[in-house]
């Protein structure tokens, strides 16, 4: 009895460690014949979506821009992560980077049910201006966002919890996945999206006033410093 106790323990202490480590922070995506003809030549911008207003929307909006994907929760061990996006968000946006939020209860039921509660939470703790959509399902399965199959089919992984995150190139075709344990305005995050702007956008050109391709503008805001733990 004693032994199939302390083997509980045992059992949910690794449980715990495990998700704050971050080694249940990720899982993998199913990858069938089917979901790889479905999104292989797709780009994340032929999806439509609903706003958190429950507005119809197209991610087509955002062609052209490194978009970071975060499946976000508001009453989450990593909810303190939006500040991250937030200023993220705030210092290379015109660069041509846009976070966008897609709430979710999949894991621990961390959000609240209405949209009002999720905006004034939002708002009022960690003044988000970035776009936020209805609260939808990350994982696979019947209901499933077509964002986060399309993600995970691209790069075969999951999030495993709250505020997994995916850089999706300009061209809406590749995407990277960053587990939830990593800091938004950390330092593996901000190289890789330094490099993806650099990356020119489909066609060439500009977008929103940089130069695609070129070095970084000296009188561009200094990349954010990774957030103190």
């Amino acid at each position: 009895m004693l032994s199939r106790f302390a083997t509980a323990v045992a059992a949910s202490i690794v449980g715990t460690i495990s998700v704050v480590t971050g080694v249940a922070c990720s899982q993998s995506a199913p990858q069938t014949p089917e979901l790889t003809a479905k999104w292989k030549d797709a780009t994340v911008h032929d999806i439509k979506v609903k706003t958190l207003d429950g507005k119809d929307a197209n991610l087509s909006e955002y062609a052209g821009k490194v978009i970071l994907v975060v499946n976000v929760a508001s009453q989450c061990g990593f909810t303190r992560q939006y500040a991250g996006l937030q200023k993220i968000h705030d210092t290379y946006k015109d660069r041509g980077l846009v976070v966008l939020g897609f709430p979710t209860g999949d894991f621990g039921g961390q959000e609240f049910d209405s949209a009002e509660e999720i905006r004034e939470f939002c708002s009022s703790k960690y003044s988000v201006t970035f776009p936020l959509f209805e609260k939808c399902v990350v994982k696979a399965g019947k209901g499933q966002s077509p964002v986060f199959e399309a993600l995970g089919t691209k790069t075969g992984q999951l999030p495993g919890w709250n505020f997994g995150k995916y850089l999706v190139s300009r061209d809406g075709k590749t995407a990277r996945f960053y587990a939830s344990n990593v800091s938004p305005d950390g330092s593996e995050l901000i190289a890789a999206i330094e490099k993806a702007l650099a990356e020119a956008a489909p066609g060439g050109g500009t977008t929103n006033g940089a130069t695609n391709g070129a070095a970084k503008d000296p009188a561009s805001p200094a990349a954010p410093q990774p957030e103190k733990k």
